[in-house]
């Protein structure tokens, strides 16, 4: 069983839009795309570039797709390790508009997406790591976290609120436990949580004025 390992990027109020760029992602009026490149450094790099080049396939949604297919197939540098990752190794994309993929090793989900990423989980890929990473794609990760299909959650949370936009937890996401197994923090103020899916969502109860502390 592969492990689905969604990687993104969040203000302190959970916005996930449009980190990258003005023109990025304007859905719904969105003014403030390009808001983490600020905070780019020498270990935010590092740190990505480590994690990327663990994934064994990626799964994408259209947005994304679009965004990286018209920008890594130009980094050919041999050295680039994130570039002959993302140019080289299996890409799944979700989208009902996209017919044709023109970058190398792209393939499109045909029917239920929920479904065809579960068959993806269940295959075993000896040639490449066992992770399918997810980058970006706000839309895609809603649908896998209704149907919990998530197994780690890797997130770069940066010292900014906006206010509006796409939020990481939208409406319908499953209540879930997650152990905390990573934190690192970068120059700039940047901190990455890496989350392992812990089960159940727990409950309990404070009494006021005991020492007690129940949970079910």
């Amino acid at each position: 069983m592969r492990k689905l390992v969604a990687g993104t990027f969040v203000t302190l109020d959970g916005v996930m839009q449009a980190p990258g760029g003005p023109d990025e992602d304007r859905d719904g009026g969105f003014e403030h795309g390009g808001w983490l490149v600020p905070y780019f450094d020498e270990k935010f790099l590092d740190i990505m570039t480590e994690w990327t080049i663990q994934a064994g396939a990626f799964l994408l949604g259209r947005k994304t797709y679009e965004i990286f297919a018209a920008s890594w197939p130009q980094a050919t540098d041999p050295a680039d390790e994130v570039a002959n990752a993302l140019n080289t190794r299996p890409k799944y994309v979700a989208s009902r508009t996209l017919k044709h993929l023109d970058w190398n090793n792209s393939t499109l989900l045909e029917g239920d997406i929920a479904e065809a990423v579960a068959k993806l989980k269940a295959q075993d890929d000896g040639k490449n790591g066992n992770e399918i990473q997810v980058h970006g794609s706000s839309n895609l990760l809603q649908t896998l976290l209704k149907h919990d299909l998530v197994d780690t959650l890797r997130l770069w949370q940066f010292p900014v609120v906006i206010g509006k936009g796409k939020r990481l937890f939208g409406e319908g996401t499953i209540p879930r436990s997650f152990r905390l197994v990573d934190t690192q923090q970068t120059g700039t103020g940047a901190v990455l949580h890496v989350y392992e899916r812990a089960g159940e969502l727990r409950h309990g109860e404070v009494e006021v004025g005991q020492e007690t502390v129940i949970f079910d």
